[in-house]
């Protein structure tokens, strides 16, 4: 229906009459008509609004050039301008796709106590193994997607089975010395920390950047692998444990998969106290948690070379890791150099962190 001066449509009051069948409406409506869409409308269908006074305004109502103004399709703007004319500012909304109706669970509170039922006598049977029971002894028949759900939906689980597996959980974390038992004393070489960085490549897939820091010196150390393997981090503990020339009394790391099995024999064979991090506590980490930041952000963001070819990528890593240790100060070394405050550790100006022992 087209609209009469005067008359109200929705929430607009039409000034003039149609043209073209296209309606026309002063700068002064559009200006109402944006400030009520901003009160009621979402981000999207605020952008759709703007399509809507673009055609009607600059666009002198050419659905073409407001489709190529905004990059859109002329059959897209002509679909948002059709539900603009049919509902106003409500058809702007992105409707719902979810269908009406949807499909319910067809299971009776029978059936639900009758799997109850078996399932308490046969805890260790199975939905198939169900199934077949409860048509022996009920006559009816059942689908095993029915007793899947029962048993998810009432938590119908073997109580023991759950009971090993908590206590198994509780043995292997009562077993984990935590870092915050460990009473540190200021000693080069007393504390390292152990961390892994994951680097996504451009290519798809990943890299695994594992780091290590010195408590009190800083000294660092990091080699990149191709998985997380505890056998790569075991590869990077005699790496470390020969940079630092076998001087390391206790590691921490958090709980990760790499730092079990075969790092955890290593420790015990070089005789290292391995200790832990408390779950989802990053602060037990904050030494190392400020070289991971650094050296993704002064190296892995700077250098030119691609963690898909980990030789070349090591290579440079190597160059990088001899400048910060070196050169670089240090703020809480009062701007001195790891290597630096090494020597006057020591008081001598041998150091365990030479280029040799850095590159192997």
């Amino acid at each position: 229906m087209y609209a009469e001066r005067g008359e109200k449509v929705g929430q607009f009051e039409y000034k003039n009459w149609y043209f073209s069948g296209k309606p026309i409406q002063t700068d002064r409506d559009w200006n109402k008509t944006r400030l009520l869409g901003q009160e009621k409308l979402s981000s999207v269908a605020l952008l759709k609004l703007e399509w809507i006074i673009f055609y009607y305004s600059l666009g002198h109502g050419d659905a073409t050039s407001t489709a190529k103004q905004f990059g859109i399709t002329r059959q897209t703007f002509h679909k948002w301008l059709r539900r603009f004319k049919e509902q106003d500012l409500k058809g702007l909304e992105l409707k719902s796709r979810a269908p009406f109706k949807t499909r319910k669970r067809d299971i009776s509170l029978l059936q639900r106590i009758r799997v109850k039922k078996l399932r308490t006598k046969y805890p260790r049977y199975g939905k198939m193994k169900l199934v077949s029971i409860y048509k022996q002894e009920y006559l009816e028949v059942i689908s095993s997607w029915k007793i899947q759900k029962i048993i998810e939906e009432d938590r119908l689980y073997f109580n023991s089975i759950l009971q090993q597996k908590h206590w198994r959980r509780r043995l292997r974390s009562i077993k984990k010395q935590k870092i915050t038992k460990l009473i540190k004393e200021k000693k080069v070489n007393f504390l390292w920390h152990v961390d892994t960085v994951i680097l996504t490549l451009s290519s798809g897939g990943y890299r695994y950047l594992i780091t290590a820091i010195d408590e009190v010196s800083k000294l660092a150390y990091a080699r990149l692998y191709s998985t997380h393997s505890s056998r790569n981090a075991k590869d990077f503990l005699e790496r470390l444990v020969y940079v630092t020339d076998q001087k390391i009394i206790n590691l921490h790391t958090d709980n990760g998969s790499e730092f079990q099995k075969e790092f955890e024999e290593a420790c015990r064979y070089l005789s290292i106290n391995q200790w832990y991090s408390r779950p989802h506590t990053p602060k037990d980490n904050a030494v190392l948690e400020r070289f991971n930041r650094t050296i993704q952000e002064e190296f892995v963001e700077m250098t030119e070379a691609d963690p898909l070819f980990i030789t070349d990528f090591n290579n440079a890593l190597t160059d990088w890791l001899i400048e910060y240790n070196f050169h670089r100060p240090h703020q809480t070394l009062d701007y001195k150099s790891p290597l630096v405050y090494l020597d006057s550790y020591y008081q001598t100006k041998v150091s365990p962190m030479y280029s040799s022992l850095t590159s192997s």
